[in-house]
């Protein structure tokens, strides 16, 4: 009965959430095309299957991602884990594991990213084939991973998020300047698939339990912040990826033209 009344409130929560979208659609499509809306019974069971699975997958966030998010945060910041006496203060290198684990969850939530799925699909077919699906998600998961690692350490230290980011957004902006113009559009967008629907809960879950288990950390200050951290470096790790295929094929080319002469 229990889970019988959460789904019903999320159900409803969902039908509120989707009244604007579904109103607006409505609207331009009846009143400024004037056209009936075409296989309105497909629509009508797609809205219906969209509203059942947002609402079942309201309630895993609620009753799976977001406690393990915590709880995994907790013990690997367990005193009694790090091998730290009572009363004793853990040095930042201490939390080793939760950095691992860390840089680990952003890259398996972003493997299994379905909108990263999409995107890189679609660039692959788009580009003939010369930008590969499965590398492009491999870099966006290693730049995932990397950006949720120093964020780790970020919480842990209490350093402020924003010169970080700066630093992060200025390499961007140097790597633009020297990548190829096909890419960029590309790189911009693959940092933010990945704050879709599996990364952003068990990372924000992860960073509000690191900063609720590390003494002197405030969740609100210092527990936000990761999913910034994973959107910007899967932007340097497309770029990099990107100039480091180019590198690789100029040099390709250059033994090529050497053996031929």
């Amino acid at each position: 009965m229990e889970l019988l009344s959460r789904m019903a409130v999320a159900g409803l929560d969902t039908v509120r959430d989707e009244a604007p979208l579904v109103g607006i659609v409505l609207f331009f499509q009846i009143v400024v095309l004037r056209r009936r809306l075409a296989n309105t019974g497909r629509v009508v069971v797609g809205f219906v299957y969209v509203t059942i699975g947002l609402a079942l997958f309201l309630i895993g966030l609620e009753q799976a991602l977001f406690p393990l998010g915590k709880t995994m945060a907790a013990q690997l910041t367990d005193p009694a884990f790090l091998g730290i006496p009572d009363g004793a203060v853990a040095h930042w290198l201490d939390y080793g594991w939760i950095y691992v684990f860390a840089a680990a969850i952003g890259f398996g939530t972003t493997i299994a990213e379905p909108s990263l799925l999409a995107v890189a699909e679609k660039a692959g077919s788009v580009s003939g084939g010369t930008i590969k699906p499965w590398g492009l998600r491999i870099a966006v998961a290693i730049g995932v991973a990397i950006g949720v690692g120093l964020g780790a350490v970020r919480i842990v230290l209490g350093l402020p998020i924003h010169y970080l980011i700066m630093v992060g957004y200025a390499i961007v902006i140097v790597q633009t300047l020297f990548a190829t113009r096909r890419i960029i559009p590309l790189a911009y967008d693959s940092g933010g698939v990945t704050t879709s629907t599996v990364t952003v809960p068990l990372v924000a879950a992860l960073g509000l339990g690191l900063a609720a288990n590390v003494p002197g950390r405030s969740p609100l200050i210092d527990g936000f912040g990761l999913i910034a951290f994973a959107s910007v470096f899967p932007i340097i790790a497309v770029l990099g990826y990107a100039q480091l295929s180019s590198a690789l094929q100029a040099a390709r080319k250059r033994r090529l033209q050497r053996g031929v002469l």
